[in-house]
């Protein structure tokens, strides 16, 4: 039976959960096969997006077009040249960037811009803008300053307060699109990701949490493997999933049970960041899928974790 699923978050958490979950999108309707929407955050103030964003007025398309290519279909090389990214005299732009920026500008729309470019790339899947607002992610730190945009959460590895609470300014409206995709949602799948700039991000947007919490969909949120200094020090698989509480109920939490060598600790510890800690809720399944030396979720592996949760048969079918 073929169901309908929705992937919230952005950045590489949702490129490497979107890239193991397509090629069940490719599978027969009479297999277990799902359909792909993918709700991305539209906050992204820094790099390239952010250039594009201050001098085009359209929305960061960074996000987007990781999705776009983590759900296509096409050549390797149409993949990478959407990846590929130019040297200073084009300010370090990607092409997929400029591509769909120009799309937008020539479709009136981010919405329309996604739809074309999937084609193109023969993506297994939507893309949808969680907002067509434009709007900054703000934080409020424990010190009582405030970060401006999201570009400055990471400026510099600055030492500085933990945050406090995150918010928008100004207030955003749910796309539509993005409505109508959780309304008709069988499983709807937070993260992994930043906590606050890839998942709370999305929440805090006008409508979101509020059609989440209406839905029937069973609500799936993967919890970070690795902790972010000045963000989420310290915390806990517990910590990770009473934030996201604040907002929905969720139904089922993974997290990482894979044992990380010496080294592994050692070069992540020098960047302040350290495994999640195990004090973990009743509705939390570990499991070994997290990649080495570079600790990410594992797409295949995660894949298969989801397909299993997704059918209900703990991954037997695809063994």
């Amino acid at each position: 039976m073929r169901k309908k699923v929705v992937l919230i978050g952005g950045g590489s958490g949702s490129f490497n959960v979107l890239k193991g979950l397509k090629k069940y999108a490719l599978r027969s309707d009479e297999d277990d096969s799902i359909e792909i929407s993918s709700i991305v955050t539209m906050m992204d103030s820094g790099g390239s997006s952010g250039v594009i964003r201050d001098e085009h007025g359209t929305l960061p398309p960074g996000d987007a077009r990781r999705c776009l290519v983590a759900l296509s279909n096409e050549t390797e090389l149409m993949k990478e040249l959407f990846q590929y990214r130019f040297g200073e005299n084009l300010k370090g732009h990607s092409f997929g960037n400029l591509f769909l920026t120009a799309l937008t500008e020539i479709l009136g729309s981010e919405d329309k811009a996604m739809i074309e470019a999937g084609k193109m790339l023969d993506a297994k899947g939507k893309v949808i803008p969680v907002t067509l607002d434009k709007v900054n992610l703000c934080a409020e730190l424990m010190d009582g300053s405030i970060l401006k945009k999201e570009s400055e959460f990471d400026e510099g590895k600055k030492e500085r307060a933990k945050i406090k609470r995150v918010f928008l300014n100004p207030k955003a409206k749910a796309n539509p699109s993005a409505l109508y995709a959780i309304k008709e949602a069988d499983v709807i799948i937070l993260g992994p990701g930043d906590l606050f700039a890839s998942i709370i991000s999305n929440l805090l947007v006008e409508g979101i949490s509020e059609a989440i919490n209406s839905s029937k969909a069973v609500k799936i949120y993967n919890c970070n493997i690795m902790t972010k200094h000045g963000e989420t020090d310290g915390y806990s698989v517990k910590d990770f999933s009473d934030k996201i509480n604040e907002f929905i109920k969720v139904d089922i939490i993974t997290y990482s049970k894979t044992q990380f060598s010496p080294s592994v600790l050692k070069k992540y510890k020098a960047e302040k960041a350290e495994p999640v800690d195990k004090e973990i809720p009743k509705n939390a399944i570990g499991f070994d899928f997290a990649t080495q030396p570079i600790v990410r979720h594992d797409s295949e592996k995660t894949a298969k974790v989801l397909i299993g949760l997704i059918f209900g048969d703990g991954g037997k079918k695809l063994n």
